[in-house]
């Protein structure tokens, strides 16, 4: 399994998680530049929700929320003022979600970062 097919599997379960908590899902992989990407956006209640999905086969070489760099989050963040110039949305926060699915699989969310 290649990086890309990985990360689309985190995500899968991701979306499968907070379809199961109350979120509806409205986009996956929403580009706004080379650089700037949302992995889930969603809707909860009546607020926006911009995810950021990192997925680890094990904790081996660390968690998944080590890998959300003050770039990657300065990313996350262009993304997200793109968005809301696009639409009008006037509650939202930040999420994130780290998945480790070896020895057992694992889903922690971390809200409003």
């Amino acid at each position: 399994m290649n990086n890309r097919e990985f990360g689309k599997k985190g995500e899968d379960i991701a979306c499968e998680y907070l379809v199961k908590n109350g979120y509806e899902i409205l986009e996956r992989n929403k580009h706004f530049s080379k650089f700037c990407e949302i992995d889930i956006i969603a809707k909860y209640k009546k607020k926006i929700v911009f995810v950021e999905v990192k997925t680890r086969k094990n904790a081996n070489l660390g968690t998944p929320f080590e890998a959300i760099t003050k770039t990657k989050y300065h990313n996350i963040k262009t993304g997200v003022l793109y968005y809301l110039r696009e639409n009008r949305v006037k509650d939202y926060q930040i999420d994130a979600i780290g998945i480790t699915l070896f020895p057992k699989l694992e889903i922690k969310h971390l809200k409003n970062l």
